[in-house]
């Protein structure tokens, strides 16, 4: 056996160039099979059931011999694969062009924030200029249009100052229904809005740092994990808290400055609109006061929000860290063996043990994994347990299936 192998090898070197061919660029069909190959037998010519056996696989030496060579070839041994046509790749890259794409994260919903808002506010100030008289003021009116945009975006905001309340029935039953438009839809488009913009912020300066030309790339990956092209979650609560205090610093200023407040009084009352306390024993009073605050406490408390969930997310993901690194730390018991044999094999493979332990970590559910296994389904037309070329072209229509056309040849 190994005198015969040895004479099949030194046959197959000398023969080689009529076995494989180079593939030209401007060939009409470049999966096209070539010549037989001859036989390598000590006796007779191999008949046609021994061509029907598939063949062996290529020895390491012969994979080193193709491996070595400048150009690719294709030989006999290879899976067969359906004709590609001209015509059939330009219809593939077509469905990819037209293949709906994730969803993502459009800039329209800044638009619809920005709208809803207008209208929201403009709602508000026009039933309050029409009626002020259903109104009271207990620091005492300013200009009327001012005083109904600072007690709309109070009142958007869940402050509560108690300085403007509606005294009439109309008034208290307009103030339900705006209150509760207003917390339940306005608010959630208005976050929707500060998380585009804050992932816009973020992407923008991922995309700086992975420019070879950033000239200390490397110290900031302690800000920016590059690898998972996303901010880490202490640098996103660092920059949550400052703007926390930027917001409180300029607050405080103004009112020290507009309101001619103490220190004291001026933090305080900082401090208690941007976390939207409001005691009300302190509140805006001049028309300036009131233009400010229509600004800064839109922008402060929706800041306020964003850190909280900012700190949530710090605890959460250490948590789950945590977790991650006592699941990975654990030796695999006989029970946790026979659960991530899923194939009831009698092993696990390498696919099964990563599943395993994503499930583990809570990273993936059952049900993430039968969504999955049913879109392979799906994909694998051949029922082989494998995804190829023709199913994929299938999938999308380029190429006729070879089991219809043997039934319409039939028929």
């Amino acid at each position: 056996m190994r005198e015969q192998r040895t004479v099949c090898e030194e046959a197959r070197k000398k023969e080689e160039p009529h076995h494989y061919r180079r593939i030209s660029v401007g060939h009409h069909d470049p999966f096209r099979d070539y010549d037989d190959q001859p036989a390598c037998s000590s006796s007779s010519p191999p008949s046609d059931e021994e061509e029907a056996q598939p063949q062996q696989p290529l020895t390491p030496s012969l994979l080193n011999f193709l491996g070595a060579r400048t150009n690719l070839h294709r030989s006999r041994t290879a899976p067969a694969m359906a004709p590609l046509s001209a015509a059939v790749l330009a219809a593939s890259a077509e469905a990819d062009h037209h293949h709906p794409p994730p969803p993502p994260r459009r800039p329209a919903i800044v638009l619809h924030a920005f709208l809803f808002l207008l209208a929201y506010l403009a709602l508000g100030v026009t039933f309050y200029a029409a009626f002020p008289a259903n109104f009271t003021s207990s620091n005492g009116p300013t200009h009327p249009v001012v005083d109904a945009l600072y007690f709309c975006i109070v009142t958007l905001c869940t402050i509560g100052y108690g300085d403007i309340t509606p005294a009439s029935p109309a008034a208290k039953l307009f103030s339900i229904s705006f209150v509760l438009v207003g917390f339940g839809f306005v608010d959630i488009l208005l976050s929707g809005m500060v998380s585009y913009v804050l992932d816009l912020q973020e992407h923008l300066l991922i995309t700086a740092i992975k420019n070879p030309r950033s000239a200390r790339k490397n110290k900031h990956n302690y800000i920016f994990d590059v690898k998972k092209g996303r901010m880490r979650v202490r640098m996103k609560v660092a920059l949550a808290l400052g703007v926390v205090a930027i917001c409180v610093g300029v607050g405080a200023t103004v009112l020290r400055k507009v309101e001619h407040m103490g220190w004291l009084d001026a933090v305080y009352l900082a401090v208690m609109s941007v976390t939207t306390v409001g005691y009300g024993d302190h509140a805006f009073r001049t028309l300036h006061g009131r233009l400010f605050a229509s600004a800064w406490l839109l922008v402060s408390t929706l800041a306020v929000a964003r850190a909280f969930l900012y700190l949530a997310e710090m605890r959460i993901d250490k948590r789950h860290r945590a977790m991650a690194n006592w699941v990975l730390s654990r030796d695999m018991t006989v029970s946790e063996f026979l659960a991530a044999d899923i194939d009831n094999h009698g092993y696990v493979t390498k696919s099964e043990f990563v599943v395993y332990k994503l499930k583990e970590m809570g990273k993936i559910s059952d049900k993430d994994i039968r969504m999955i296994c049913d879109q392979f389904q799906r994909l694998d037309s051949g029922n082989n347990g494998k995804i190829t070329l023709s199913d994929l072209l299938q999938s999308h229509h380029l190429v006729s299936d070879p089991r219809d056309m043997k039934k319409g040849k039939k028929s």
